[in-house]
């Protein structure tokens, strides 16, 4: 089994062969991931969503990515493993930046971290961070991390402004040595130009077919994840629906007492139950 490295997902890229990326957040489903032939598995800041709970991805911390992280890598081993910076978990200062990815990389595993955005100090710590030998995944487009100044879900580079800030700011990650960059909820006809325009890789969610990969939330993709679907995501599955039918199914098994079977059941042998029954009529006197 060949490991998948940051050199391979651009090789994949000048070969022309789309790049196939998902999310885990824990050991059976990075496994399953893995068996469907994934090139690369994102444990993303989308965790405080579709499995702490929260409305947004502010509240996810390091701990939590290193502790997701360090369950997906003893369940793979051909995938990149990226691990996402969570918010302000790089916007402090260089010093803060460098011990969190040393931690995404030494506790948990990642192989590469994600970075959304490309502000001046953005490209001078991814710099940083590929100076010590950590490959940088960029995020450009809609930046889940901004929802208070960009609002939920809106689509970036719809005017001729919003799509040169996305296209100078994809070269300018290129430049500072991002080995791919995740393009989210950006019109194709733009995500297919900064395609075109890069060396790199552009992964795209929401941004069209013309983008060199692809990446979904894997909670979105299976059906598994009650809150907002956007319009960009094709359910393949119903893992929610399918579970509801298993535990009802249980329960009604279990109130009208058809499980367990006796061939589910563990028994003594005749010689010991004789022995053993004694002991009911004994209590029973």
């Amino acid at each position: 089994m060949v490991k998948v490295t940051a050199n391979d997902i651009i090789k994949l890229k000048h070969a022309g062969t789309p790049i196939v990326c998902l999310t885990a957040y824990d050991f059976p489903t990075a496994a399953t991931v893995e068996e469907a032939g994934v090139d690369l598995i994102l444990v993303g800041d989308t965790l405080g969503m579709v499995v702490q709970g929260h409305d947004t991805t502010l509240k996810v911390t390091v701990d939590d990515v290193v502790y997701h992280l360090s369950m997906v890598r003893r369940a793979i081993a051909r995938p990149m493993l990226v691990g996402d910076m969570p918010f302000m978990s790089f916007q402090k200062s260089d010093e803060k930046t460098m011990a969190n990815v040393g931690r995404m990389v030494k506790e948990g595993g990642a192989e590469a971290i994600k970075l959304e955005g490309a502000q001046p100090e953005t490209l001078t710590r991814t710099r940083k961070i590929i100076g010590a030998g950590v490959p940088v995944m960029g995020h450009l487009g809609y930046t889940p991390q901004s929802v208070h100044y960009f609002g939920r879900r809106v689509v970036r580079g719809k005017t001729a402004a919003q799509a040169k800030d996305i296209l100078e700011n994809a070269l300018a990650l290129q430049e500072a040595g991002c080995f791919a960059i995740v393009l989210e909820m950006v019109p194709w006809q733009l995500a297919g130009l900064i395609s075109r325009a890069l060396r790199i890789p552009t992964v795209g969610i929401g941004s069209g077919v013309e983008c060199d990969g692809q990446i979904l939330v894997l909670h979105d993709l299976v059906g598994f994840y009650r809150g907002y679907s956007p319009k960009f995501v094709r359910k393949l599955a119903d893992v929610t629906g399918a579970m509801r039918d298993a535990v009802q199914e249980y329960g009604e098994l279990v109130r009208s007492r058809r499980y367990p079977a006796q061939e589910e059941s563990v028994a003594l042998t005749e010689d010991v139950w004789k022995e053993v029954s004694r002991l009911e009529k004994a209590a029973e006197d």
